[in-house]
């Protein structure tokens, strides 16, 4: 077993090596957002990762991603676990845009 952790929320799972970080996501219920249901098209289950724990990338990723690979974003629905490995979410989209008018408002003030 290798365990999955996910960050900024540090909630962690279990999983069999061979599981896509999309399904360790679920498992740990972990949002990650997906519009395609797993088949590399939509690219909004884009992910951070460290260079340990995943499986090299497929062509799927390497196909959508091209260079973001080499600054560590892998797709969650492609990436499949070999070990432990930690993995960072991007924010929210509606939650940065809250946090971005909470900033504006203090600046005001």
């Amino acid at each position: 077993m290798a365990r999955v952790t996910f960050l900024p929320d540090g909630k962690s799972v279990e999983v069999r090596p061979g599981t896509t970080l999309l399904d360790a996501s679920r498992r740990a219920r972990v949002t990650i957002r997906t519009r395609c249901g797993g088949k590399a098209a939509c690219l909004m289950c884009k992910v951070t990762a460290g260079d340990q724990g995943l499986a090299a990338a497929n062509q799927n990723e390497r196909l959508k991603l091209g260079g973001l690979l080499e600054e560590g974003f892998r797709l969650a629905c492609q990436a499949k676990v070999t070990g432990d490995c930690l993995i960072t979410l991007p924010e929210d989209p509606l939650k940065a845009a809250v946090r971005k008018q909470l900033e504006r408002q203090q600046e005001e003030e």
